[in-house]
């Protein structure tokens, strides 16, 4: 006979959850032991690790992400990593471990007070009334993570798997095939064309929403007809506009004053893929000046509610764009300026530190344009936008939330869901520390990144916004002695620590040829002076 166990498996196989993401406990064995040849399991030795992991294998398949986390202690470590997902777009399913349901009003040891330990953030959670409805809550959370993106949390306590299934009932879920909608409502089309067609200054603002090779095309062909210049929102996940293109005017202030600046010259301003507008410290005033008229189009629900816009469309962005522009005329307006480009610092003299920018400026010369870059170096961000622009889909990806320990993990799940593209995680050393139990799990599953950690003894990022609120001492001291190339040698990877540009320069040219067919991942700890410019 079938058990819930055995039931549950045919889900998996059917919407291609193979790959299981994991650090699991006693309350999994049931489910884990004499697991199928056929389901790969991926072990992480750290929630936070396991959930950014899955987090940038769904991203890089575009489709859910399968993990398993232990009860309590495994749900509640992972709450960051579940946000990051959250923010991120990433869709996951999530199946957490509990006691057996036979003796949880005694609440037995592990037993765990789990619906709502991670908040609001799973966009779904669920506990089966019985254990005969797992595999139909398992199917409900793929739906649910793959049309909200974002993590769906199934809590099966560990007794339910053996079980026999229910085979006479229909589920309680859908089961084949389901098709979400993907064309543009003319109504929605028209408003669109309505809102732009007196627009004597137009501009776009794009974000992670839009960052598919269909958005992109549409948005190239919109903002050429219109020859409008386009912003990235501030702190956004993903690029969504290829950003070495001519019209591209770079990432938005995350501050109303220089945000109101930016966008002040535009009397119309159409927003893709992104909310309106993620900031950081708050600033009295608008957003925009009072005559800046604002439509958003965008897939996210959440994100458009909020948004204070005068027209909302709630619709994929790609077929709205498209339609949007084959329905443009070009305007006869001059392009904007060409944008500055940075210029590559001299390499420093003996005895002198590394910088953030040698780094960049080197990556920049050598890494091919289907690279994707990890950014998780808060104080150097700015800069590496200056320097890696994303000219391909996927081609930057951060962690929008803000916490941190996801870089690392996430270029590992990445090279897992797409071995053929080069991917280089820019990290601070602040950040590897959060995420470094990945090494691990890159050597083990034969996962290659370049993880690139800029080591200025520090929390810098602390040390710069704490000069702009006055200064003076800080409570929190460097940790120069920290070397993080040690610790990652510690878990089986291979490492170097860099101290001068020489070193630098020749292990990238080593490395960077080989980023996308190397099955072995490798860490640079590259030790630079703290980086004083920063603006956020």
């Amino acid at each position: 006979m079938a058990t819930v166990r055995d039931a549950t498996f045919d889900v998996f196989r059917r919407r291609g959850l193979t790959t299981m993401f994991a650090n699991p406990g006693s309350t999994e064995v049931p489910f884990l032991a004499g697991l199928p040849d056929d389901l790969h399991f991926v072990l992480g030795l750290h929630e936070g690790a396991v959930v950014a992991m899955a987090s940038g294998y769904a991203i890089g398949r575009g489709q859910p992400a399968l993990v398993l986390l232990h009860t309590t202690a495994g749900l509640g470590t992972a709450v960051s990593g579940l946000a990051t997902a959250r923010v991120n777009r990433a869709p996951l399913v999530v199946v957490v471990g509990q006691q057996d349901r036979r003796h949880l009003a005694y609440e037995p040891f592990l037993a765990g007070r789990l619906t709502g330990l991670a908040g609001e953030y799973p966009v779904s959670v669920e506990q089966p009334a019985l254990a005969q409805d797992v595999p139909a809550a398992v199917e409900r959370a793929y739906h649910s993570a793959a049309t909200r993106r974002g993590p769906a949390l199934v809590i099966v306590p560990m007794g339910d798997w053996d079980w026999p299934a229910d085979e006479e009932r229909e589920p309680a879920a859908a089961y084949g095939q389901v098709l979400r909608a993907a064309a543009a409502a003319p109504e929605a089309v028209d408003a669109l064309v309505d809102f732009l067609a007196d627009s004597r200054s137009p501009a776009i603002v794009v974000g992670a929403g839009a960052d598919d090779p269909e958005t992109w095309a549409a948005l190239v062909d919109l903002a050429e007809r219109l020859a409008a210049p386009v912003f990235q929102e501030p702190f956004g996940a993903r690029a969504g506009f290829p950003q070495d293109h001519p019209l591209y005017r770079g990432v938005l202030a995350a501050d109303r004053p220089r945000l109101r600046e930016a966008l002040a010259p535009h009397d119309t301003v159409l927003v893709v893929g992104a909310p309106v507008f993620r900031q950081t410290i708050f600033v009295p005033g608008r957003l925009t000046e009072p005559g800046t008229r604002i439509a958003v189009v965008g897939d996210d629900p959440d994100e458009v509610h909020r948004s204070p816009a005068e027209l909302t469309v709630l619709a994929p962005p790609a077929p709205v764009c498209r339609e949007l522009a084959a329905r443009t005329a070009a305007r006869n307006a001059p392009p904007p300026p060409a944008r500055s480009r940075p210029v590559a610092p001299e390499p420093p003299a003996p005895r002198e530190p590394l910088l953030a920018l040698h780094i960049l400026a080197a990556l920049a010369e050598r890494l091919p344009r289907n690279a994707i870059v990890l950014e998780e170096a808060p104080v150097d961000r700015p800069d590496i936008h200056a320097w890696l622009p994303a000219r391909q889909p996927l081609g930057y990806l951060s962690a929008a939330h803000g916490g941190l320990g996801f870089a690392m993990p996430a270029a590992a799940g990445l090279r897992m869901a797409l071995p053929d593209r080069p991917v280089v995680a820019l990290v601070g050393d602040g950040s590897a520390l959060y995420g470094v139990h990945a090494c691990w799990s890159a050597v083990h599953y034969g996962a290659g990144p370049l993880w690139i950690v800029l080591s200025n003894g520090g929390y810098v990022v602390m040390d710069r916004l704490a000069e702009k609120h006055g200064g003076g001492d800080w409570p929190w001291p460097g940790f120069g002695e920290v070397e993080v190339a040690t610790i990652a040698r510690g878990f089986g990877c291979p490492a170097h620590r860099i101290t001068t540009h020489d070193e630098l320069v020749a292990a990238l040219d080593d490395v960077v040829p080989t980023l996308a067919t190397r099955t072995e991942p490798l860490l640079l700890d590259v030790v630079i002076a703290p980086t004083t410019n920063f603006a956020p």
